[in-house]
């Protein structure tokens, strides 16, 4: 593969606010590997994006699961010696109230906490490691984690939601705490929120596009060498933690 093709690998990048960043940074001509599940939602998404010019290539990964992420990254590995960008999009919500739009937490089902923290937290913790010696091939590496301002302490917008938004709290501190060793290396790593997007995450409820959603994970992405590090960011700036 050529070596001056910057290589970025998007997680849940199969459809919504993923799919967006990963057209993105195509279009600034990077090589972008789609990360999913699905088969066929990657597969669909590929096609769409070589499509529109974007040099996209598929890649399964299941974030929660140990194996997968192992073969995603002997995967990349193989097909393209490096990765220089790493954008951990792929999150959940957990089931809510459909009325009051709530996550209660006085009748909270603790294996909906488990599955939340497991795919925002512990999927990014796992792929991340997975993918680190290859991040550390790269001479710009950047990491983007997805973020939400509902994690913020300070600002605590939206409905009560008593799985996801702590998932999000606890995403920013471990991003904080992987700057923190990435300090003295070229690694880059900072938390973006997207604002509220209409996808099908929140049943398009959302007053913003996927497009939008996706531009300060792109601008992370992208950062010179002397960028901000374990941040939390959204369009208008940083986000109160």
């Amino acid at each position: 593969m050529d070596d001056d093709v910057t290589t970025a690998l998007v997680t849940g990048a199969n459809k919504g606010i993923g799919y967006a960043i990963a057209e993105h940074l195509g279009a600034r001509g990077m090589r972008v590997l789609v990360g999913a599940r699905s088969d066929a939602g990657r597969d669909k998404a590929v096609s769409r994006l070589r499509a529109s010019g974007v040099d996209a290539h598929g890649v399964r990964i299941d974030v929660t699961d140990d194996r997968s992420v192992a073969q995603a990254a002997a995967e990349v590995e193989e097909r393209f010696g490096r990765l220089d960008v790493l954008v951990n999009n792929a999150g959940v919500s957990g089931p809510f109230d459909p009325v009051t739009w709530t996550q209660d937490p006085t009748t909270l089902d603790l294996d909906v906490v488990r599955q939340v923290v497991d795919v925002n937290v512990y999927g990014v913790v796992r792929v991340t490691n997975a993918m680190l010696p290859l991040l550390r091939r790269s001479p710009a590496p950047r990491i983007v984690n997805a973020s939400s301002s509902m994690g913020s302490l300070g600002r605590q917008p939206g409905p009560v939601m008593a799985a996801y938004a702590p998932s999000k709290t606890f995403l920013n501190g471990i991003t904080t705490q992987y700057a923190r060793a990435f300090a003295d290396t070229p690694i880059i790593v900072n938390a973006a929120c997207p604002g509220l997007v209409a996808t099908d995450f929140n049943d398009f409820a959302g007053d913003r596009t996927a497009a939008q959603g996706a531009a300060t994970a792109v601008r992370l992405a992208t950062l010179p060498d002397d960028g901000p590090r374990g941040g939390f960011f959204e369009d208008a700036g940083v986000v109160p933690w």
